[in-house]
């Protein structure tokens, strides 16, 4: 029973991504299009450098663009997924290599579309034991899930995967040719954070790596002005 579980939540992942695999209206592979895609990512990546959590941050997102009737973020738990926790994150979490650090992997939806893909080592014994029910047994959201901790987030690394504008586009020509709907690919943002309690005492680290459904909604053209 359990594998036929894990079968069907694979089965509803790839759904999902199958379903938003080609970009919303108005994406057309033109420069106005890519300058409005570097700004918007430009824009998503700040809102998560600045602030602790990357759940309300997405629901933020996924409200202010209507990615679904209800701007609610769920995590589908990959449970038959593992990655020990490496020697520099043992140091990063402050743990020694006796200490129990347990692994997540999540994708975190909003409606149907898969706005982010996270692996997270978190230390249990830092955290209630309330908290560690909820992170073993149900879907519930890593931030959304500790919460009470009024953590703070520490970005140690954010790495833009898809620039929208080649290097060096301020200093060319704009073109003006046009090549159909633009090429987004699956992953376009990664970051990796720290989570610290009040104490400033780390319980967790986390790579989060964004996708392209972020863009899921309609880009409108600009309006002509009257004559």
């Amino acid at each position: 029973m359990r594998t036929l579980a894990f079968l069907a939540l694979g089965l509803t992942a790839c759904s999902a991504v199958t379903r938003n695999d080609s970009v919303a209206d108005g994406w057309q592979d033109d420069f106005a299009t890519r300058l409005k895609a570097q700004a918007l990512l430009q824009t998503f990546n700040a809102d998560l450098l600045s602030h602790a959590s990357a759940t309300l941050t997405l629901e933020r997102w996924c409200g202010l663009h209507h990615l679904a009737n209800d701007a609610h973020i769920t995590a589908h738990l990959l449970r038959e997924v593992e990655k020990m926790p490496t020697a520099e994150q043992r140091r990063d979490l402050k743990v020694d290599a006796a200490e129990p650090v347990k692994y997540r992997r999540v994708q975190l939806v909003c409606g149907q579309h898969i706005l982010s893909e996270a692996d997270n080592w978190y230390v249990p014994a830092r955290l209630t034991a309330s908290m560690n029910r909820q992170l073993e047994e149900t879907d519930t959201p890593f931030g959304r899930a500790v919460k009470e901790l009024n953590f703070r987030r520490e970005t140690i690394a954010a790495k833009v995967l898809w620039p929208a504008l080649a290097e060096g586009w301020e200093m060319q020509p704009v073109p003006t040719d046009k090549h159909g709907r633009l090429d987004i690919p699956s992953h376009v943002l990664e970051h990796r954070a720290i989570l610290y309690t009040q104490d400033n005492l780390p319980f967790s680290e986390v790579v989060e790596t964004y996708t392209r459904d972020i863009f899921s909604f309609p880009l409108t053209s600009p309006t002509k002005p009257a004559r």
